[in-house]
């Protein structure tokens, strides 16, 4: 009821449920960026959910680092305009102005909530940036290699639903999801988009007529019942007549040590239709890791169709402003 009350101060004159809050852009990793209006309703329930997920209260303080021109960034705003939480916006991601805000010379300030990517969480933790004032660290956008710190909490979520709606593969409340043909990830709930921007054709291949919005990610449920996406629809990669996650395979590529960086994509093939390949950013470029080092390495890991059959060294790979990788890119240079 204090929330109800909350939001009816803050909103009296809006009628949320048909109005456009925003447009924001998709990321563009398969194709063009569609422009995504999502509404006053979504916004309000993404961040009362976000906020009862989080125990969020009045002592609490958001940082935003996020460019608030995406979902994240813009979701971030969101719940500390409805909740009326205190926000430290920053002009751009500085972890030396992050390690400032930690320190005793900004009391009151000193932020306990943020929502990163895993690019960021990497850099503040090469930098040497205190994390543990933050009570929570929602950390989404791209898969995440390797240990998150302790009080952070991984999300899954589209710019088509305000951002992240699963938390530690768990929906948040109002939000339903299920797995439809092909193990895709099928979200509902209050916070899905009204559609695509001068774009119904796409709207209603991605909204079905039971409101259903597809996600073209793929999916699984655990034995506790947690979602865990696999990779994405379009990305799995058949070779052999096995179906393979690139995701996967870069997550055991990138624990080798000389690799700093690793995509995996497909190439066409002769005799498997397609074959395993890997994009790999030497940590050394003078010792670059070989094929068959690779293949030795992530035998231990993977079953034989999902090893790599070609190498690519290259300089850097192609990602977005926030950390997902551009895999068409990788598929194009590979097959030409």
């Amino acid at each position: 009821m204090e929330r109800q009350r909350l939001l009816e101060a803050m909103v009296p004159n809006v009628d949320p449920a048909p109005e456009v809050a925003a447009v924001v852009a998709t990321s563009g990793t398969s194709g063009q960026p569609r422009g995504v209006e999502l509404t006053w309703a979504g916004l309000i329930s993404m961040a009362l959910a976000t906020s009862s997920a989080l125990a969020t209260s009045p002592s609490d303080v958001w940082l935003g680092s996020l460019p608030p021109h995406h979902v994240g960034g813009l979701a971030v705003v969101a719940r500390s305009w409805v909740t009326g939480t205190r926000l430290v916006a920053l002009d751009r991601f500085d972890p030396s102005a992050i390690q400032k805000l930690m320190g005793p010379g900004c009391s009151g300030q000193q932020p306990t909530l943020t929502s990163l990517v895993p690019t960021m969480v990497g850099r503040l933790l090469e930098a040497g940036v205190e994390l543990g004032g933050f009570r929570r660290i929602l950390v989404g956008g791209a898969p995440w290699v390797g240990a998150l710190p302790p009080q952070a909490i991984g999300t899954y979520g589209l710019s088509e639903c305000w951002g992240g709606m699963i938390y530690d593969g768990e929906a948040l409340p109002g939000t339903e999801v299920r797995l439809g043909p092909d193990d895709e990830v099928f979200l509902r709930g209050p916070t899905l988009m009204r559609g695509y921007r001068l774009d119904p054709i796409a709207t209603a291949a991605a909204i079905d007529p039971e409101g259903w919005l597809h996600t073209g990610d793929v999916g699984t449920f655990d034995r506790d019942g947690r979602l865990r996406i696999v990779d994405r629809l379009r990305d799995l990669i058949i070779t052999g007549g096995v179906n393979v996650s690139p995701t996967e395979v870069e997550r055991v590529l990138a624990r080798h040590p000389a690799v700093a960086d690793v995509g995996v994509a497909a190439a066409l093939d002769a005799e498997w239709g397609q074959r395993v390949v890997a994009h790999v950013v030497a940590r050394d470029p003078g010792a670059p890791p070989s094929l068959a080092d690779l293949r030795t390495f992530a035998a231990e890991f993977l079953s034989s169709p999902k090893l790599p059959r070609q190498l690519e060294l290259t300089d850097a790979l192609p990602r977005t402003a926030s950390g997902k990788l551009l895999r068409r890119h990788l598929k194009v240079r590979c097959e030409t």
